[in-house]
Order: structure tokens, then C-alpha cells, then sequence
């Protein structure tokens, strides 16, 4: 899922996709004359594969130096034929970003009538962030959605203490909505309850897991989530 954010002057668009298309011609589009702002919520393929179709990118300071640099998806090569033979045509080269911009935890992106609040939450990725306006909309990227959760063992506390971070702010206010970066979007708080709910009882279900030498991961089911623990 990518997300367009359209304030009073200034747009936000949150990751860049997969470079399967051109994304600018779109987005040019959506937001007329306002400015476009381009942010990363973390550097993995799948979140930064249109970087180079913008002048600038913001990314937490953790992670702007992988997208300063190519990156090679030849791993891919097992995807759909169609998304093979794009790939192909860019030689199975992400090209870097054309500038890189840092944030960092606590900043605020101020679209005009609506302002952006950068929440660092690491786990998935050392740099990994969700946003937060102030119109109680929370893009969580890659850190909290249904489905299949990639995680670091090692990193499962750093990962548990971002989504306790995240399930705070509904104290201050029980209406936000959560937009993840994949599966479905506009989901409440239970999404973050079941996944803390779900790491915190993998060590009890850890015998159940299978290696997945696709992946290069242990695999892990439950009732809601699927978990590859590398």
C-alpha cells in the first residue's frame, strides 16, 4: 500500500512501491502545483523502488545510507514472468536516490492544515518509522500489519517495545485509524494488541516452526499472523 497524503500547499507520499510503473506521472497528477514530499518509512525493495523518479527522500537517519546506493533485486528472479521482464529492462538495478534527506523521531511534516509526526519504530529495520497526523491517521509501513510479519528473533523486544510505543498514543486518542503498508488498512488498535499478543507467544509455539530454505527463515503460524523469524 502507498499512501498520499494532500495538504493546503505541500503533498506527502509514503514509499516509492516496487518500480514495477512509473509513479510520478500519477502522483503529478493527484497534487497539481502543490510540493511533493517523498518520504521512505524504511529501505527495503519493496518501500524505495521508485526513489530515483524524485528529486529527494526522506528516510530515518539509520537507514539513508542504503538508499543512497544502488541495489541489486536480482533475487526476484522467481516473480511473476511480468514483473521479471520489468526488472529486466532495469538490468535488476534499483538506481539510488537523487538526494537523501534525514529525519528523525519527533519531527513534524507540515503539509499545510495537516502536519505529519515522524515516530521512529525500529524492530523490522533499524530505521524503520510511522506516521502519525493530526488528523489521528497512523502509517505504520512495515512494523505493524496482518498477514506476514518478516522479523529478527534477536530484535523481537526492539520490535514489541515500537508497537508498545505505538499502542500509547491511543491514550491520548481512542479514534486513530491505522494504515499499514500491507493487507488492509483503516484497522484499529486491535491490530497492534493481536500482534503483541502473537510475538510474545512464539517461544511457546517455536517447536512448531518449519525452515523455509525459499526464504532462508524459520516459519511460524498462528490464528492471524504468519511469521518468517530469520
Amino acid at each position: 500500500n502507498l499512501y498520499l497524503i494532500i495538504g493546503t500547499h505541500s503533498a506527502l507520499l509514503i514509499d516509492t512501491g516496487c518500480g514495477l510503473f512509473p509513479l510520478k506521472p500519477v502522483i503529478n497528477d493527484l497534487i497539481s502545483d502543490k510540493k511533493l514530499i517523498v518520504i521512505n518509512t524504511h529501505s527495503h525493495f519493496d518501500h524505495r523502488g521508485g526513489n530515483s523518479e524524485f528529486d529527494k527522500i526522506l528516510i530515518h537517519q539509520k537507514e539513508s545510507r542504503l538508499i543512497s546506493k544502488p541495489q541489486d533485486i536480482s533475487f526476484l528472479s522467481t516473480s511473476p514472468k511480468e514483473i521479471v521482464k520489468r526488472y529486466e529492462t532495469i538490468n535488476n538495478i534499483f538506481s539510488p536516490a537523487k538526494e537523501v534527506q534525514s529525519v528523525e523521531h519527533g519531527e513534524i511534516i507540515d503539509l499545510g492544515e495537516i502536519t505529519v509526526k515522524v515516530i521512529h519504530t525500529p524492530g523490522h529495520s533499524p530505521g524503520c518509522i510511522s506516521l502519525l497526523t493530526n488528523r489521528s491517521e497512523l502509517f505504520t509501513g512495515d512494523t505493524a500489519h496482518y498477514g506476514t510479519m518478516y522479523l529478527t528473533k534477536k530484535t523481537l523486544p526492539i520490535t514489541l517495545s515500537s508497537i508498545a510505543n505505538l499502542l500509547n498514543l491511543f491514550q491520548e486518542s481512542e479514534k486513530i485509524e491505522i494504515y499499514p503498508s500491507h493487507e488492509e488498512f483503516a484497522v484499529g488498535k486491535e491490530l497492534l494488541v493481536d500482534l503483541t499478543t502473537g510475538i510474545e507467544n512464539l517461544d511457546n509455539i517455536w517447536e512448531l516452526r518449519v525452515r523455509d530454505d525459499y526464504i532462508n527463515a524459520w516459519l511460524i503460524n498462528d490464528e492471524k499472523f504468519k511469521y518468517f523469524i530469520f
